[in-house]
């Protein structure tokens, strides 16, 4: 399977990439409070890797949920720059008793592309708590 992203800057301006048919604006300017930056894209990635397979192991696992939401904090090293580490918290809305949450969550670290690159070059610790 392959990935096909395009990207685009305007020199001073503004920056996008482009999946599928959706532009994706991104912040290249450190006062530039109301864009995502590079690493928070990446950090909601992980975000969406993990929310994405709790959609898909809840047909595999058989469990229904209500609602899912993720808080993901990424750590950051200064020279050289890059990710150290990544800590998330998944809050999961569910009644159902078949929801294993252990099994899940081993899914989850299992299977997730994203979640999978990212452990190969960083830590990442987290947790999922039931809530009603």
């Amino acid at each position: 399977m392959k990935y096909i992203i395009n990207g685009n800057i305007t020199a001073h301006q503004k920056a996008t990439f482009t999946s599928k048919k959706t532009i994706v604006p991104f912040g290249i300017f450190k006062d530039q409070d109301q864009l995502p930056n590079p690493v928070e894209l990446l950090l909601g990635s992980f975000a969406s890797c993990c929310l994405k397979n709790i959609e898909r192991f809840s047909s595999t696992l058989k469990f229904n949920y209500k609602n899912a939401q993720i808080e993901v904090i990424g750590e950051r090293q200064e020279k050289p720059t890059k990710l150290i580490a990544i800590k998330y918290i998944i809050y999961i809305k569910s009644k159902d008793n078949n929801l294993n949450i252990t099994l899940l969550h081993k899914n989850l670290k299992k299977f997730g592309t994203i979640y999978n690159t990212l452990k190969e070059v960083c830590e990442i610790t987290g947790e999922i708590q039931l809530i009603d």
